[in-house]
Parts: C-alpha cells; sequence; structure tokens
C-alpha cells in the first residue's frame, strides 16, 4: 500500500519535522510506504499515483484538486475548510452541537472598521468577549477584549467574529481525539497565565476520561464537519469551542501516552481495501 503525506512547504520547524517523520515512521511499521510532498511539490503535478492521499495541511484548493484526480483524501477538502475557518465551523456545527455564543463580523471592503457591529455584539455578548480571526493556529489571533475599544484595536483586513467568554473555563479545556467515528484519546489542557489553553501558549496537558455527554459531542461534531478524524476542543460547560482537521498528535502522545498515528493509519487502510 503506497500513500502520500502532504505537508505545506512554507511550514518549517522541528516540531512539523518531528509529526511528518513520526507519521512515517507509524507508515512503515505497517508496512505502508508513506512518501512526504509538499503542497509545491504537487502544486503543477499533472499525475499523483498514491493509493490514498494523507492531507496534513489547509492547502483545501489542492486537497480539492487531488480529489478531483480520483484520490482518496483523509481528510476531505471539504472537512478541512469547514475546520480551518472558525465561522464556517461554528455555522456548521450550529443547531448541532452546544458552542459559546458567537457573532461572524460582516464581509468588509477598503480596510473599513465595522465599528456598529462590534459595539451591537459587545452589547449582547457582554464584555469581556473573545475575538477571533477566522483563520489561524495554536491559539494565534485570539485576544480577550474588554472593551469595544480594544476590541476595534484587533481588527484588520481578516474575516473575524466574536465569541460569548465562557469564564468558568479561562485557560482550561479538554482535547478529544476522534479517529473514525471513536474518542482514541482525552487530554485536559491547563493554563495559569493565559485564558487560551493552547500549549503553544504555555499551557499544560495531562490526561484524562471524558464524560459521556464530551464523548457524544467531539462525535457529532466531527460527523457534522465529515470528519475521519480530529481533535475536538471543549470548554467546561460542556461547549464546543474548536475542531481541528489535522491537531498536533505529537503533544497528546507525550500526554496521554497514545499513539494515534497508527490509529488513523489503520483506519484509512480499511477504508481503501
Amino acid at each position: 500500500m503506497k500513500g502520500i503525506l502532504v505537508v505545506n512547504h512554507f511550514l518549517k520547524g522541528e516540531k512539523f519535522d518531528t509529526l511528518h517523520a513520526h507519521l512515517t515512521r507509524a507508515a512503515a511499521a505497517m508496512g505502508i510506504e508513506l512518501e512526504t510532498k509538499t503542497n509545491l511539490d504537487l502544486a503543477c503535478s499533472d499525475e499523483v499515483s498514491a493509493d490514498f492521499i494523507l492531507f496534513w495541511d489547509k492547502d483545501v484548493n489542492l486537497a480539492a484538486r487531488l480529489e478531483a484526480m480520483g484520490l482518496r483524501v483523509f481528510n476531505s477538502a471539504r472537512a478541512i475548510e469547514l475546520c480551518d475557518d472558525k465561522a464556517k465551523t461554528y455555522l456548521a456545527l450550529l443547531g448541532k452541537v452546544k458552542q459559546p455564543k458567537t457573532f461572524i463580523a460582516p464581509l468588509r471592503f477598503n480596510g473599513e472598521t465595522p465599528d456598529d457591529f462590534i459595539e451591537t455584539a459587545a452589547e449582547k455578548l457582554g464584555l469581556p468577549l473573545v475575538f477571533k480571526e477566522c483563520f489561524g493556529s495554536f491559539g494565534e489571533q485570539v485576544h480577550l477584549c474588554e472593551s469595544a475599544c480594544e476590541i476595534k484595536s484587533q481588527v484588520t483586513d481578516n474575516p473575524f467574529l466574536l465569541q460569548e467568554f465562557i469564564a468558568e473555563s479561562s485557560g482550561a479545556d479538554k482535547r478529544l481525539e476522534v479517529v473514525g467515528g471513536e474518542v482514541v484519546a482525552c487530554v485536559r489542557r491547563e493554563n495559569k497565565n493565559d485564558f487560551r489553553s493552547n500549549v503553544t501558549n504555555g499551557g499544560t496537558m495531562t490526561a484524562c476520561t471524558p464524560t459521556y455527554e464530551e464523548k457524544a459531542l467531539a462525535l457529532t461534531a466531527c460527523n457534522a464537519l465529515g470528519l475521519d478524524f480530529g481533535g475536538v476542543d471543549i470548554l467546561d460547560g460542556g461547549y464546543v469551542c474548536e475542531v481541528n482537521s489535522n491537531a498536533h498528535i505529537i503533544n497528546i502522545m507525550n500526554a496521554a501516552g497514545v499513539d494515534i498515528a497508527p490509529k488513523i493509519l489503520e483506519y484509512i487502510a480499511g477504508k481503501i481495501k
């Protein structure tokens, strides 16, 4: 069996290299040849030959092109697109799982700041509230704002949303990893110095056991987004906060002692036989 691991050419660093090498080793241990190619390598490829694509990137246009070429892509282009854009994630899950109350900023042109939207949203959501750019990872472009003026100071030309601050879960959440409709690992993330729980921002991870309700939330979210595998962040109080189509599984492996890589590969192998 031969697969291609697609990664981003323009994201470099030890944590990415470690993850990619780990996935490749896990595949080799299962007798799967997994060749690493970047989105740049494949950008102009007219022919791509593989039994499957393990798409560990957010280049959704490339993922969609590979699918159009007849290749099996995990996760699908559509699932990655929904997870990559926080506004689309929120809308796809609306009415299916509990989420913090959220308002998506209107489409803007010419660098205008939507002052009326910000002031109305701040009144309805209460302060402080959470400002999130729609695109970003590792807690980047996510800010806790205490006033409308502070919200306005974060606004760029990028799309954003404003979200209710769940104070009871400040600096803490649970990350549930789902593969093939099963919760395979769970960690509690805590940060004593930041409202964001991300390990990148100084948070810690410890293994924990999710409740039945939390498992159900994670499975419902992944199903609604069409994910074969993913990481679901659940705040205290049972709110789904974010969903990741390709979460950084090395941190979870180190904290929970669960290697998710072979579970993903076993799932894919079962799907393409």
